[in-house]
């Protein structure tokens, strides 16, 4: 407890350091997740993504971040053992800080889409089997994990599988594809504007009306995103009609304006996916610093919920623009280029299946990972076309990665933990 009295600012300045460490490690990591199949299907270039991840996922992050954060992520750990010593928890949760941003920073650097959620979820599992023992952690929340690296891309995997072929079937098979594209598109359009704005409203805004005391229903919810697919599809028809479009164009050319027509709906689903993926992840960063910021001010009391400090919002929110900045471009060849070849269909078949698999799971509380998401999409659309189509040694690649993420995160936390008590006890 001395400790916290005696080095309680220098605790706040190291965790408010390596929080946004971990923040530029989730921009570095997961925000090319949402930007990675406009890029690798050239409907963005990697200039134009970064530009518009960074405003949408800094507006996620600072606008709908939230005010409060659980003060231990997905409750992982029990806080019990260290409410007589809650100096080790201070240690604790900046070492796990420390050793999530460290193995992002690897796997970033090695263009693997890791899940920035289990790196942190390990490490706190790495430092409290050190400081309170293994009956400290909930081994059943750790088996939800666990079981979600298999769930969550299967699921998302099956849904782009059938949105892709769906296309294939009812406008690219065809023998007049723009004819047909004129008339489906606005149906994709409509599913898109709906599951877009189911996740935007369910995971992206949750705080904001949480902040403004509104409540909105989950049937509330759908017949909003219901109203807000139909608007888009009527916009979408009427924009397409209006397109110059020769029917009577060879197969090649036809081709081509279809995948132009999907190249616009795959940007607005990144944006939202950005916007959503800024508000909810923004939380692997902030919640343990918010944590330790609370157990200081309140000398030593650890609450389940942390109110935020007012700088800690735009910490997090410049830490994961920063990342993406300047990391962000290896994640993103991966993901879009890397995994299997991507034209605008594709890109948008994969990111709507990676939305409507958060939004199922959002709702049925399973535990998700964006990126396991994302690219349990992309694979999908790949076996779509056969797996020839599939770069193995790259698929290979990643499933390692993430089964590695858990015991790399509780390892480096472990070390960190260790080396920090030594100094500071």
């Amino acid at each position: 407890m001395d400790i916290l009295t005696t080095y309680g600012v220098m605790l706040v300045i190291l965790a408010a350091v390596v929080g946004f460490f971990m923040a530029w490690g989730i921009g570095a990591n997961d925000v090319a997740n949402a930007m990675g199949t406009s890029v690798g299907s050239k409907a963005l270039t990697i200039k134009q993504a970064i530009i518009i991840a960074m405003i949408f996922e800094f507006a996620g992050a600072y606008l709908a971040g939230g005010e409060v954060t659980s003060t231990i992520r997905k409750g992982i750990i029990d806080a019990e053992p260290f409410m007589h010593v809650p100096e080790l928890f201070v240690i604790g949760m900046i070492s796990a800080l420390i050793a999530a941003g460290t193995w992002l920073a690897v796997a970033s650097y090695m263009g693997w889409p890791v899940s920035t959620t289990h790196s942190i979820v390990g490490a706190i599992i790495g430092f409290a089997v050190i400081a309170a023992g293994s009956e400290a952690i909930h081994w059943d929340k750790v088996g939800g994990i666990v079981g979600s690296w298999i769930v969550t891309p299967l699921l998302s995997g099956v849904l782009a599988y059938i949105i892709f072929m769906s296309a294939q079937r009812f406008i690219f098979d065809t023998e007049n594809p723009i004819k047909n594209a004129k008339r489906y598109v606005p149906i994709y359009m409509a599913l898109g504007g709906f599951v877009m704005a189911l996740v935007t409203i369910k995971k992206g805004l949750k705080h904001v009306f949480k902040d403004a005391s509104i409540s909105i229903s989950t049937t509330e919810a759908y017949v909003y995103a219901i109203i807000v697919g139909i608007i888009v599809a009527i916009i979408g028809g009427i924009f397409i009609k209006r397109l110059n479009i020769d029917e009577n164009a060879a197969r090649e050319e036809q081709f081509s304006n279809v995948e132009k027509i999907f190249a616009v709906l795959m940007i607005v689903t990144a944006c939202c996916m950005a916007f959503a993926h800024g508000s909810n992840d923004v939380a692997n960063a902030i919640g343990p610093l918010a944590a330790v910021v609370s157990v200081v001010e309140n000398d030593g009391v650890i609450g389940a919920k942390s109110a935020l400090a007012w700088w800690i919002l735009p910490l997090g929110a410049f830490g994961i623009v920063a990342g993406l900045a300047l990391f962000g471009h290896r994640v993103m060849a991966t993901i879009g280029k890397g995994i299997t070849h991507l034209t605008p269909s594709r890109g948008f078949a994969a990111e709507l299946a990676a939305a409507s698999t958060v939004v199922i799971a959002s709702g049925t509380g399973l535990p998700i990972s964006t990126t396991q998401t994302l690219v349990g999409a992309v694979l999908g659309v790949g076996i779509a076309r056969g797996i020839a189509a599939l770069n193995m040694g790259t698929v290979r690649n990643i499933v390692i990665s993430w089964v590695v993420t858990l015991p790399a995160g509780a390892g480096l936390a472990i070390i960190a933990y260790l080396l920090l008590t030594s100094i500071l006890l």
